[in-house]
């Protein structure tokens, strides 16, 4: 290890200013697991101070701590010189201290200005909300935002990149001291992007400190001045962001150069498995062409809205097509729901994993085998040992991390309830697997064998179509790529010869001066 990760001192020396927080030894246990031990932790006044790990090395749980949502079983917080001891999340905005949570914790059936304002609604005479004021200074704080939409819409009505805008207009009703961002741009558009970092950025000016929990490593590298990193809950060492490499932070975080695959993509594939034909949603998207074969990874990549998500509900038969064909081995296929498509050996891994992928409240083995209840029951009767066998294969072969199958999903990391959705769907063995922003949220070690994953998979002879917002995810696992604007498929590359300028031309609405790769119509 190098000389700046062996500085294990978060305070940097004498000569650094003091830290507005500390957190000294914070131990948190749960049943069957220590997700803390002994982890020390700083931020002073007017950084960003980026705290980095694995899914499940305890950032969340360490930021959950702080904010009052979990007591610790040991350690110390230390406020602006103060000890601090924090019974709920009340009690921790009260001393300055907000959490703009990854999974986002609204209201649904409120407003947004309800959601913004929640358990600090303005009040005028008689203990009543002063709804005028409420949406005037929740309309102030959203145009600060710089959001499109309003103070008075529904949440439930909002997409999840509008659903974070709402999270995080939340933390600018207080006059925080501390404000954590965990994983604040997962889901937000690459406009609303610069608009956090603008807010980060004021934030600073005020001397506000920062956590900011990301995967992101262009974000890291952009925002931070002090990196931390943890390891299975244990406190791993702070780096001089100016003074480090992306090399040495994964090292610091996962034990080992990371290298990623690169490895040469094969050209001979089977015959189709999909292939859509002028498909159309009206309203949605229009006269969307292109194939994927057997062994073959294609990526369809656009800015959020573009339409990409759309195309796969379809395929997927979440969403009725007003025009064009579905084709499944060459046979056209009339796929009128979810089952139908399940049954033709299709499986959608979703974007948004905890709404729309798992049963938080259910075991990891019974989310396991969820999508093909078939082959673990007999006449309306679970088999509890076969369920076991399913879930042990796919558990070791993700590298699943939890204690038990028992544990309950909802209390895993955002990475291993991913590698059950993708297990789940597995299981079910599919002809056809489409992937939907597949590794949104997940850390670089993570990330790295679900990448492996998909080419593995793609080598076995699946169809693999994925859905990405990262461009270096899609050129680094894609054989063809599709992009996407407005609803319309604007170009088509070779995964190999493709550039980066013009597959922003392409998502961008620019024209595209030519394409390559074979046509949408292609086959072996």
């Amino acid at each position: 290890m190098s000389t700046a990760a062996m500085n294990r001192n978060a305070s940097h020396g004498a000569d650094s200013p003091s830290p507005v927080l500390s957190l000294i030894d914070i131990t948190k246990k749960f049943p069957g697991v220590v997700a803390l031990n002994k982890v020390s932790f700083d931020v002073r006044a007017g950084e960003v101070h980026a705290l980095l790990g694995e899914n499940g090395a305890g950032k969340s749980t360490l930021m959950k701590v702080l904010a009052g949502k979990h007591q610790p079983n040991g350690g110390q917080i230390i406020l602006a010189g103060e000890e601090k001891s924090f019974e709920n999340p009340k009690q921790a905005k009260k001393s300055g201290i907000v959490l703009i949570h990854q999974e986002q914790s609204l209201v649904p059936e409120m407003s947004v200005a309800e959601n913004i304002f929640l358990g600090s609604l303005p009040l005028k005479w008689g203990n009543r909300v002063d709804w005028k004021k409420l949406h005037a200074d929740s309309t102030e704080i959203l145009n600060r935002l710089k959001c499109t939409f309003s103070s008075r819409d529904m949440v439930s009505n909002l997409s999840i990149a509008k659903k974070q805008m709402v999270e995080i207009a939340r933390a600018l009703v207080f006059t925080p001291r501390i404000v954590v961002f965990d994983e604040p741009t997962a889901s937000l558009t690459d406009h609303e992007k610069p608009v956090l970092y603008d807010i980060i950025h004021n934030l600073q000016e005020q001397g506000v400190g920062i956590v900011y929990i990301s995967h992101r490593m262009d974000e890291i590298f952009y925002l931070s001045q002090r990196i931390s990193v943890l390891r299975d809950g244990e406190y791993n060492g702070t780096l001089n962001t100016a003074e480090t490499s992306e090399d040495e932070v994964t090292k610091l975080m996962i034990g080992r150069t990371l290298e990623l695959d690169h490895a040469s993509k094969p050209k001979d594939f089977g015959e189709n498995m999909l292939e859509l034909r002028n498909l159309t949603v009206k309203g949605v998207f229009e006269d969307v062409s292109f194939n994927v074969r057997k062994g073959e990874i294609v990526g369809m990549y656009g800015l959020v809205g573009a339409g990409r998500s759309e195309v796969a509900e379809t395929i997927f038969g979440l969403r009725q097509p007003s025009a064009g064909e579905i084709l499944l081995d060459g046979k056209v296929e009339t796929i009128r729901s979810t089952h139908d498509a399940v049954l033709e050996g299709i499986a959608l891994v979703p974007e948004d994993r905890k709404d729309q992928g798992l049963i938080l409240g259910m075991n990891c083995r019974d989310n396991m085998t969820l999508s093909a209840l078939g082959s673990v029951s007999s006449m309306g009767f679970m088999k509890t040992r076969e369920e076991k066998v399913v879930y042990d294969k796919y558990q070791q072969a993700m590298k699943i991390k939890t204690p038990s199958w028992r544990q309950k999903v909802g209390n895993l990391s955002g990475g291993n309830q991913q590698k059950i959705v993708i297990g789940k769907w597995l299981h079910t063995h599919p002809k056809l697997l489409i992937l939907d922003e597949p590794t949104r949220g997940i850390d670089v070690g993570s990330k790295a064998e679900i990448h492996a994953l998909i080419k593995e998979l793609a080598r076995s002879g699946y169809a693999v179509l994925v859905i990405s917002s990262e461009m270096p995810e899609v050129l680094g696992v894609s054989n063809r790529i599709i992009a996407m604007y407005d609803g319309r498929v604007t170009a088509e590359f070779d995964g190999d010869a493709v550039s980066e300028d013009k597959l922003v031309q392409a998502i961008t609405g620019q024209y595209v001066t030519e394409t390559s790769g074979p046509s949408h119509s292609a086959s072996a």
